[in-house]
């Protein structure tokens, strides 16, 4: 009986002392990758996609590791476990939790299941929006994706550092840290893809960036970073309701840092960065709000972006496009028809509509507010809306988003291709959602081009997408599908079913299209549209300091 009992024991020991032999010994061996630094396990589904969750592209961004650049992952021995998805990056205003903290860097991937390191499929990297304060699109699965396409890639999605952990700006970082950390865990994730993407089943010669709002953003940002220097980390972009905020070069920032040092009890400090760096996460998490710009009142909508620091971001992004500094490839870009109505403020006087835009653009003069008012007069009612909330909300959409894109879109046809450009307005009508006085609001297309439920973006279950606009979903599909394999839209098959879609500039017309259940075609783009887009890009150093 002893003896029994201690071969039990010895047993145990074993056990306990190896799991990840363990594990590797039961597992499917081609969900198994090394990486150099860890072997991780992934998932193989009866759906005929495998799938990698929770691996690190980087190490945990702590302690001395806040406000720097990523850095690489600690090596691990064993098998590691993919098979569950890790922590996000915690927001402007949340509580540290397990789901949501400063260790967040992780990827996620997906591939076919019969994908393997000599398939060299075309590779969709997305990079979620949420304002550069939050991380808002974290985990979509791509298994309707990628089974509407055969097969034929292999996705990448992963979490950035955000609000002051990812974008707190001053001359103290630039000095002892790095500015745009945020931005910097984007591109380290870039390059983690073109390090280890094949072993997935993926090209690293062919990678397609996507990404929504501020993710959109980021997308239009790395075509121009450094000056437009091509490091050869992408070969086309999807840009889906690029979303440019207020961008400040780091001398105007300071505050920030100073309002943000004050509430963690290190502006009395000696050396304030080292202070943050020693301070304990609930307490930086207390001090992680939005603060109102010098002068103001009201906090922003999005008091963190991309700084213009002089390196990575050398000037304001619609300089550099006017000027023709970005990476020339192949983009797809568009926007909402109502991009702004699910962020502004229900105004219902003309002044509450000036006193909000200033808010968000602290330089905009008088002068520009009341030319602002004019180019945006009193419009047609939203249902349960005050009476100038469609104009406000158009400002703010067309300011933050719609102009922004149309800019890029034109800058690339004329300092690139205008072969190589195609611009949507998106206008598929929820019923709900029109009848809640929102229009076709910022990435309605979200479920369109994930698809509903959990195999999809999680959005659109249960709504139009279901039933009535459900025959919009493998359009929108198809045309992302097409680009990401392809750098078309359209494919290589002009005789498919899609509605053609026509390049962007053709002469001096531009053309985008109208993407609608079953009534997608090509429109020019207005001409009041147009105006109103250069009045914004008139004021850009108003608008963007």
């Amino acid at each position: 009986m002893y003896l029994l009992v201690l071969i039990i024991l010895v047993l145990s020991s074993l056990v306990a002392a190896t799991p990840h032999l363990l594990l590797e010994n039961r597992a499917d061996l081609s969900t198994i990758v090394d990486l150099d630094y860890a072997k991780y396990q992934g998932q193989n589904l009866p759906v005929g996609i495998k799938q990698w969750l929770g691996m690190r592209f980087a190490a945990p961004p702590l302690g001395d590791l806040r406000f720097r650049a990523p850095v690489d992952p600690v090596p691990v021995t064993g098998v590691q476990d993919a098979s569950q998805l890790g922590a996000i990056c915690l927001a402007v205003g949340a509580t540290a939790s397990s789901t949501e903290n400063e260790d967040c860097l992780f990827v996620n991937v997906y591939a076919p299941s019969n994908a393997t390191a000599q398939s060299r499929l075309p590779v969709w990297f997305f990079i979620q929006g949420g304002g550069y304060s939050f991380d808002g699109d974290a985990n979509y699965n791509a298994t309707q994706l990628i089974k509407r396409s055969s097969g034929n890639f292999v996705l990448v999605e992963f979490n950035y550092r955000v609000g002051p952990f990812g974008f707190l700006a001053s001359e103290k970082i630039r000095k002892n840290g790095d500015l745009n950390a945020g931005f910097l865990d984007q591109r380290k994730a870039l390059e983690w893809t073109q390090k280890y993407v094949s072993k997935f089943g993926g090209d690293p010669k062919h990678v397609v960036i996507h990404g929504d709002s501020a993710g959109a953003g980021s997308v239009v940002l790395h075509l121009a970073a450094y000056g437009g220097q091509d490091d050869h980390l992408f070969i086309g972009g999807i840009g889906e309701s690029v979303f440019f905020p207020t961008q400040r070069k780091v001398p105007e920032l300071e505050f920030q840092f100073d309002q943000f040092a004050n509430a963690s009890g290190c502006l009395d400090a000696l050396d304030q960065l080292s202070c943050l760096r020693e301070t304990e996460l609930a307490t930086l998490a207390k001090a992680n709000l939005a603060y109102p710009y010098p002068g103001q009142t009201q906090a922003p909508l999005w008091p963190y972006s991309p700084c213009v620091d002089g390196v990575i971001i050398q000037d304001f992004p619609s300089r550099l496009y006017g000027q023709g500094k970005f990476v020339k490839v192949p983009l797809m870009i568009g926007d909402d028809t109502d991009e702004g109505t699910g962020f502004v403020f229900n105004a219902s006087t003309p002044q509450e509509f000036s006193a909000f835009m200033k808010v968000q653009y602290p330089g905009m003069t008088s002068s520009e507010l009341l030319a602002m008012l004019a180019l945006y007069p009193k419009m047609a009612p939203f249902p349960q809306h005050a009476a100038y909330f469609p104009s406000l909300a158009a400002a703010y959409g067309e300011a933050t988003l719609t102009c922004p894109g149309l800019h890029i879109s034109e800058s690339m046809a004329i300092h690139y291709d205008p072969r190589k450009v195609w611009n949507y307005r998106y206008n598929v009508l929820d019923a709900e959602t029109v009848e809640s006085g929102y229009g076709v609001p910022h990435v309605a297309e979200t479920p369109a081009i994930w698809g509903v439920g959990p195999s999809g973006s999680g959005k659109g279950n249960g709504t139009s997408y279901d039933t009535y606009n459900a025959a919009v979903i493998p359009v929108v599909m198809d045309y992302w599908i097409n680009f990401v394999r392809y750098l078309n839209p359209n494919g290589i098959d002009q005789g498919s079913n899609l509605p053609d879609w026509e390049m962007f500039q053709q002469g001096m017309l531009q053309r985008r299209v109208v993407i609608e259940t079953n009534n997608t075609r090509m429109e020019t783009i207005p001409a009041d549209q147009r105006v109103r887009c250069q009045f914004w890009e008139g004021i850009t150093p108003n608008t963007e300091i």
